[in-house]
């Protein structure tokens, strides 16, 4: 059984008038194996954290109408209440949110925030909780991790104050992680760092693994399988390997070609994506991606198309799944050429 299975999630918010929502995310399918790391990649805007705010029950005081299904653990959570939920998230889904400054309360210790859920959910004394904070802080990596537990969130590094969101999230040994942005305000140095301790505690802990983010570098070696989205969509999905030897959809390509690499020469200047996302209130007919894409062609308007195993077929017993119809994967060895 999968940790999370979603099923034709889509998300609409009220939209500027009567009959107008804007649908953020449209027909997204995917699974999370126990153990297992998934990427979700792409741009500002394409959908990736609203998903999994819907796949946590959080959007409901925005006014959003989710429809589709998302399963936990042989759950389904959108036929939950949002009390029945709550039980979920912490326990079942531990949460790294992109900005630990903001997430953490600055009025109080880092020991109190870590000790409350804890005490609250799990019965844990005062005692037993800061037995337990101190633990999980020396669990990832922070020295001294008793007399941090009286310090304020100002009082650490932006590298610590992730290890604190970290040590949080996985309190109460959740099945499922999913870190969105884990390393968005942090330098590559320390990135790095929390990028290989998330990969180690889902490795020791036996974690499924859900990483949200728009570079698809980050994913490259903590991830099983990659999902690409765009304009609110999955438009590729694949096993790591798979997909960067084989990258099947326009927009993994143009991504990929974003990505800083040691064998450019100095001066070259990276390759930028034409354009701009599409706006929710108007959509482009057919394939959201068609009018920034150098490979449209007039079908491309007709529909949206399917996603679909492109020929040929990707090598491989998990299947390689791209969202275009005119093209088929290219090898990385060639795109690197044509860079």
């Amino acid at each position: 059984m999968n940790v999370l299975d979603v099923a034709h999630l889509e998300v609409a918010h009220p939209g500027p008038g009567p009959g107008s929502p804007l649908t953020t995310v449209r027909d997204v399918s995917f699974h999370v194996a126990p153990g297992e790391s998934l990427g979700v990649v792409g741009e500002s805007g394409s959908g990736k954290s609203q998903t999994m705010l819907a796949v946590l029950g959080m959007l409901g005081r925005s006014g959003a109408q989710v429809s589709g299904r998302v399963t936990f653990d042989g759950t389904d959570l959108t036929a939950l209440t949002q009390k029945q939920l709550r039980a979920y998230r912490g326990s079942g889904i531990g949460l790294v949110s992109q900005d630990a400054l903001s997430a953490l309360n600055p009025a109080m210790t880092i020991g109190r925030q870590m000790a409350e859920p804890l005490v609250r959910y799990d019965g844990h004394s005062r005692r037993s909780a800061a037995d337990r904070c101190a633990e999980l802080l020396g669990l990832v990596g922070i020295p001294a991790a008793r007399e941090r537990l009286r310090a304020y969130p100002h009082q650490l590094s932006g590298g610590m104050r992730q290890r604190v969101l970290i040590a949080m999230a996985i309190s109460r040994e959740p099945k499922l992680l999913i870190a969105d942005e884990p390393t968005t305000a942090l330098d590559v140095s320390v990135q790095s760092q929390v990028l290989r301790l998330i990969d180690r505690l889902r490795r020791e802990l036996d974690m499924a693994l859900v990483l949200i983010t728009h570079d698809l570098g980050v994913v490259a070696g903590v991830t099983d399988r990659i999902a690409v989205m765009y304009g609110g969509m999955v438009v590729e999905t694949a096993p790591t390997a798979a997909l960067f030897d084989a990258p099947g959809h326009p927009y993994t390509r143009a991504l990929m070609r974003s990505v800083p690499r040691m064998d450019r020469r100095p001066g070259d200047r990276l390759p930028a994506i034409p354009g701009l996302p599409p706006h929710p209130a108007a959509p482009p007919p057919g394939c959201a991606f068609q009018p920034r894409c150098a490979q449209a062609r007039a079908e491309c308007g007709d529909g949206v198309p399917p996603l679909a195993e492109p020929e040929p077929a990707a090598p491989g017993p998990a299947r390689h799944l791209v969202r275009c119809p005119v093209t088929a994967p290219v090898s990385a060895a060639s795109e690197g050429a044509r860079a």
